[in-house]
């Protein structure tokens, strides 16, 4: 007998505690402590329990996420800083980083995006792969998760989501992770099936942008401007400080050149017409997804702190409401959408009268995108043709329900 309760417990013992924890408490403690690696490692050889499934989908969204924040970091990035030092905004300067920052290439950034992209779309298959099984629910709090931003190799109290958005609203990091999770609303939501497939929805919605940069040569637009958004890491127009001023100041003049500079060089030849191709095919695939999220959604007979509730559930928050007409409205929101991404329904140009800008032509032909000459007119005119050109009664329902609000929503419904 002693044999025997010695061999379990040199069993339990080999084991270890995890093993005894659920895939749901796993997971909790992997995005609330930040090891978001291990967990990834833990969980891809236990697929086949849904919520070690689900988190395993979860995990490898965060870790893109981290991943490129990560690079970025290394490089300086840093937007308020490199942008908000004019007193032409209003804004002072954020405070100087600890260390100095990498240099940072255009090809450097292209590869970073790759791998973004690359991530990404290995999370959206997970993701979907999870929500094929509909019993799980696991309880998350958003706020809690953390996020190595500095690449570090560990997430402090300062990099959750509670702690970003107190630090956005002007409290200052040392604050401290209890103290900011005060001043945020309760985000603990139970995700289930159908939040994986918005959450994979979601992993396509930010694939679709790093494609479409990715599609073209942007090169000159970053070597003369993104010194705003990565200063410190070495970029050609940053040590050139004029010794006087054109206009305002020396700061605001600068800003004002950079900005000028930033719209002569958004014109960027097309070098990968399949990259932007996919890239259309991702914006149709999140419509899709939207589709199969609502379909989910409103197939659900629990009531358990829903992230996206239907009708027929509770909202954690009574601003989180969900009415019949909202779903039908955004339903006819994306069958517009649709139709516009796939060139059935015309966008409108303020320079062509009777004629509408075919966005799919754009995806299958266009040689470049340059903007200024896009919204002036004359690099439209190889995608302008007659047809249904969309107008706001193909959003009027939208309009109607979600009124100004419906920026909100779509960020929301995705």
């Amino acid at each position: 007998m002693r044999a025997i309760f010695a061999t379990g417990f040199a069993v339990l013992a080999l084991a270890g505690p995890s093993q005894a924890q659920s895939g749901a408490d796993q997971l909790r403690d992997f995005l609330y402590e930040g090891r978001i690696a291990e967990g990834i490692e833990t969980f891809g050889t236990r697929t086949e329990d849904p919520e070690a499934a689900f988190g395993l989908g979860f995990l490898t969204f965060v870790s893109g996420v981290e991943g490129l924040a990560g690079a970025f970091h290394r490089h300086g990035f840093d937007p308020e800083r490199g942008i908000a030092t004019s007193p032409l905004l209003g804004m002072p300067s954020t405070a100087q980083r600890r260390s100095e920052p990498d240099q940072i290439s255009y090809g450097a950034f292209r590869d970073y995006l790759e791998a973004f992209v690359a991530r990404m779309d290995e999370a959206h298959d997970l993701l979907l792969a999870a929500s094929e099984d509909t019993g799980f629910a696991v309880e998350i709090d958003i706020m809690r998760i953390r996020i190595d931003i500095d690449g570090d190799g560990e997430a402090g109290e300062t990099e959750s989501i509670g702690a970003f958005l107190a630090q956005a609203s002007g409290m200052p990091p040392e604050f401290g992770l209890e103290g900011a999770l005060d001043e945020i609303p309760d985000a603990r939501f139970a995700f289930d099936a159908a939040d994986a497939i918005w959450l994979a929805g979601y992993s396509q919605v930010l694939a679709f942008h790093a494609d479409f940069l990715l599609a073209h040569d942007f090169g000159d637009f970053f070597t003369a401007v993104m010194h705003r958004f990565f200063p410190g890491a070495g970029l050609p127009m940053e040590d050139h400080r004029p010794s006087g001023s054109l206009f305002m100041d020396r700061d605001s003049d600068v800003l004002i050149a950079d900005a000028i500079a930033a719209i002569h060089t958004l014109n960027w030849p097309v070098t990968d017409r399949e990259r932007l191709l996919h890239a259309q095919d991702r914006a149709l695939a999140v419509i899709a997804l939207s589709r199969r999220n609502w379909e989910a959604i409103l197939a659900e007979t629990d009531d358990n702190l829903e992230f996206i509730p239907s009708p027929y559930q509770t909202p954690v928050h009574e601003e989180m409401v969900v009415t019949k007409a909202m779903v039908s409205a955004w339903h006819e929101a994306l069958d517009s959408a649709e139709r516009i991404l796939t060139g059935d329904l015309l966008l409108p140009h303020w320079r062509f009268a009777n004629l509408g800008f075919d966005l799919n032509r754009y995806f299958e032909t266009a040689e470049r995108t340059d903007l200024v000459l896009i919204l002036t007119g004359y690099d439209a005119r190889p995608f302008m043709r007659e047809g249904k050109i969309a107008s706001a009664e193909d959003f009027a329902l939208a309009n109607d329900v979600f009124g100004d609000a419906i920026w909100g929503y779509m960020f929301w419904f995705n």
